[in-house]
């Protein structure tokens, strides 16, 4: 029997305290939608299905009974953490939805320096983490531009990654164990261990599963020693992205590892290095960290591969450290750009892909014109890479629109086509519609073009670990193709 939503609050009473379940109208009102649907909270117009409660649960075992009830009940469950989900993986995608809010579980368990690793519950905020490791002369090497904000549980969940990654890497190679919960209140422990080649590596059903598989209640990260006196920065102005690509290429093939590596077009770089740089530059950047020689031999090597291209002029390195300590974005950022949104009606959003060497230069140059010619009410398009690799590297496109329409409508006026000619674009030249923001409810729709012939995978752990489908309906995988 179908429970009503009265009945679900009245049995998820009896399992918690009545502060731990929350119907306040408004608080689910903004419970029903994440950053992709943002503009819903910022004009106070909410058009999705509201939860029927929030869950603020503190500990593994409640956790369990909720997801056993949830699974009997055939009532849908969405994971939460930070909050800061971009692609509406937060989203009630099924009446009566219980969000089960993992933000209270904030303890930091153990930061173990000489196994050089942390243990944590999944509400322990990234930057409390860093900031207590850092104190020890240690850090995460994740910084993503949410790592003020973002929860230790929500970005394994989302498969994130930092601003690091070319030294550090993303998530999934940080994370050496971690507790789920599958449905059915089922608790599975990962051991923390360096490596092991016993069977398939099952960390991954975990990591990047976005609540749609299990639960993520613990984590342990590997850590690094913390040299920020050792750090250099370098920059270049140059005229093109295909002269910075090959670039980039040069870096990665030579077995550098900055920890970071971007580059920038004309656009998307003058809202950041218009002080310094033309708005027909491209900007090219590089930041070393680590071991004084490692840095030194890092700096060097780069300097030596980039000069090969004369057509790159070098900057003054501190314009590239001051962009470096402005990076993040704390609630106070997220507050100004709300508040932006609501009295100019201009929109920022943001969508990244990846794709190997010989096709990323492709997929840029195909999106771009396609967007300005079928999108109405552009004011700033442009893009950067962020993240590059030995065979590839991703693309961040940025862009920038005046909305013409109710704000419940921007998603499908204006994000949902964005979106699409992004999609289709890098589908086109073989890459993935998705680098590092999880496909969430967004981009689930391209999810079997992404997959292929391997979409059966995917579909029999969604199956074998969710059979009744309680687990974030919609995510990764539509409710309807």
């Amino acid at each position: 029997m179908t429970l009503t939503r009265d009945q679900i609050v009245d049995q998820l009473r009896t399992m918690l305290t009545d502060e731990q379940v929350i119907t306040d109208e408004a608080e689910l009102k903004r419970s029903s939608v994440d950053n992709f649907r943002k503009l819903q909270n910022i004009f106070d117009v909410h058009t999705m299905t509201v939860p029927a409660a929030i869950v603020m649960v503190r500990t593994t075992d409640e956790v369990a009974q909720v997801l056993a009830f949830a699974d009997e009940h055939r009532v849908n469950v969405v994971a939460r953490t930070g909050g800061t989900a971009t692609e509406g993986g937060l989203e009630s995608g099924a009446e009566n939805s219980i969000v089960v809010d993992g933000s209270q579980m904030d303890r930091i368990i153990e930061i173990d320096p000489y196994d050089m690793q942390a243990t944590v519950q999944c509400g322990v905020a990234l930057q409390r983490l860093e900031d207590a490791c850092r104190e020890l002369g240690l850090t995460t090497g994740h910084s993503p531009q949410s790592k003020p904000i973002a929860s230790m549980g929500g970005l394994v969940a989302t498969r994130s990654i930092g601003q690091f990654s070319t030294l550090y890497g993303g998530i999934e190679d940080m994370v050496v164990g971690c507790e789920a919960v599958f449905p059915g209140g089922q608790v599975c422990r990962i051991k923390n261990v360096p490596r092991r080649a016993a069977g398939p590596d099952i960390r991954h059903i975990v990591i990047g599963n976005e609540g749609a598989l299990c639960y993520i209640t613990e984590v342990t990260v590997k850590l690094f020693p913390y040299m920020p006196e050792n750090h250099v920065f370098l920059g270049w102005t140059l005229p093109t992205m295909a002269t910075g690509f090959e670039a980039l290429r040069d870096v990665m093939v030579a077995g550098y590892k900055p920890s970071v590596a971007r580059l920038y077009d004309f656009e998307d770089g003058q809202l950041h290095f218009s002080h310094f740089a033309r708005p027909d530059e491209c900007i090219l950047l590089f930041m070393a960290e680590g071991n004084a020689g490692i840095t030194r031999a890092t700096a060097e090597g780069i300097r030596e591969l980039v000069a090969a291209y004369p057509e790159c002029t070098p900057v003054d390195p501190a314009h590239i450290e001051e962009w470096f300590n402005d990076l993040v974005w704390g609630p106070d950022k997220v507050a100004r750009e709300d508040e932006r949104i609501r009295t100019t009606r201009n929109v920022n959003r943001t969508t990244e892909i990846s794709a190997d060497w010989s096709a990323i230069g492709k997929i840029y140059e195909a999106v771009l014109p396609r967007i300005r010619a079928e999108i109405p009410g552009i004011t700033l398009l442009g893009g950067h890479s962020s993240h590059s690799y030995i065979n590839g590297t991703n693309m961040y496109f940025n862009y920038f629109y005046d909305i013409d329409c109710p704000p419940e409508r921007e998603n499908d006026d204006y994000y949902f086509p964005i979106i699409d000619i992004i999609c289709e674009e890098t589908l086109r030249f073989g890459g993935s519609i998705v680098h590092h923001h999880g496909i969430g409810k967004a981009r689930a729709k391209w999810v079997f073009e992404e997959y292929g012939s391997s979409f059966p995978m995917l579909q029999t752990l969604k199956q074998a670990f969710d059979p009744n489908g309680v687990m974030n309906a919609g995510t990764i995988i539509p409710t309807s193709r």
